[in-house]
């Protein structure tokens, strides 16, 4: 589905009874809502209506041209629920879909019932700088993300998944492949200029941040940081996961967020 936004088009998937609390997803950098599907079933069984987004310029959302800001990336979020007439939603975020949960919940945070952002940063990690500069300048040299697939999908996940779910692992491979480079280069731009850090401690919701524990580009410590910068903020590691836990690790990541999402 398609809200129209000033010339363009931001995609989305929202199932589940029109009565139910709504969890609202943001996905990673080079990945869409799919990246979620192993968490909607848990979601729907559990009695929650799941809204899934893709950002500008990923999964079925138009691209727009950069640079992009993570303000810019939360308001998209933001008129994505007015369209749709939710007034209030429980947020999960990974990655740049945490970032985007952290702009979110500062800009935004009457609107959120709770917040669980995943393997995720709370500022432009230090140093960063040139390696997401040569990752644009690749993808804008070749027109695409197609050198990077591979790479960043061994990145997020183990050999243990490609062994055990080859078409999970390949489906996750080629929608990184098929990322616009517009859309992939705006958001890099986001990444490499934020910083939540001064405000992240005057929150007033409940945080849980998510984290695999071989997650080496945005690593646990990171993590554990924006949990102790929020106020009362929770902190979970999953064993033996890489960027992506929740498809690593379905069951343990579901358990953890089930129970979370229970208690609130």
């Amino acid at each position: 589905m398609l809200v129209p936004l000033n010339g363009r088009n931001i995609a989305y998937d929202l199932v589940g009874s029109d009565t139910a609390p709504v969890v609202c997803m943001t996905h990673s950098l080079a990945s869409d809502g799919g990246m979620w599907a192993e968490q909607v079933p848990a979601l729907l069984a559990g009695g929650f209506r799941v809204l899934r987004i893709d950002m500008r310029g990923h999964g079925g959302s138009n691209p727009v041209a950069g640079p992009y800001t993570m303000s810019q990336l939360a308001g998209d979020v933001a008129a994505v629920l007015d369209t749709l007439a939710l007034t209030k939603v429980h947020y999960i975020g990974l990655s740049i879909g945490g970032m985007i949960g952290q702009a979110f919940a500062i800009e935004h945070g009457n609107r959120l019932l709770s917040a669980m952002w995943c393997d995720t940063m709370p500022q432009t990690p230090p140093g960063s700088q040139a390696t997401w500069e040569d990752r644009q300048k690749m993808v804008r040299d070749a027109g695409s993300l197609e050198s990077l697939a591979d790479p960043t999908v061994e990145r997020w996940l183990t050999d243990a998944v490609k062994i055990a779910r080859p078409n999970r692992y390949k489906q996750i491979r080629d929608t990184i492949a098929g990322t616009t480079p517009a859309g992939y280069i705006g958001c890099i731009d986001a990444i490499r200029n934020y910083d939540f850090v001064p405000k992240l401690p005057s929150l007033k919701l409940p945080v849980l941040v998510v984290c695999g524990a071989d997650d080496a580009g945005t690593p646990p410590e990171a993590n554990r940081r924006i949990a102790e910068l929020v106020p009362g903020g929770r902190y979970e590691q999953i064993a033996a996961a890489r960027h992506f836990p929740n498809v690593e690790h379905p069951e343990t990541f579901n358990h953890i967020m089930m129970d979370w999402l229970g208690a609130q």
